[in-house]
């Protein structure tokens, strides 16, 4: 994880589908452009869901790691809005 000087953590793990993407988006909305989202996510629905979901909205995936524990930690670098 070193790669990447993470500016935010959004742990997701104690909700569900489709609250963990709603969640994440909002951690990533309150973050100014270019700065980086570290979100913590079961295994499952929300590790298919949610990257794709953030990668739709324009955000870009730095990188998925499976942690120890069962969870996932997605990297997220948020990207400005075009309009």
């Amino acid at each position: 994880m070193a790669d990447f000087e993470i500016d935010d953590t959004v742990d997701i793990t104690d909700v569900v589908c489709p609250t963990t993407f709603v969640k994440a988006k909002v951690a990533i909305e309150e973050l100014d452009d270019g700065q980086i989202l570290a979100v913590r996510m079961n295994d499952g629905e929300p590790v298919q869901n949610v990257p794709r979901s953030i990668k739709e909205e324009g955000h870009q995936i730095l990188k998925l790691t499976a942690n120890e524990d069962g969870t996932y930690t997605l990297i997220v670098r948020k990207v400005e809005d075009e309009d």
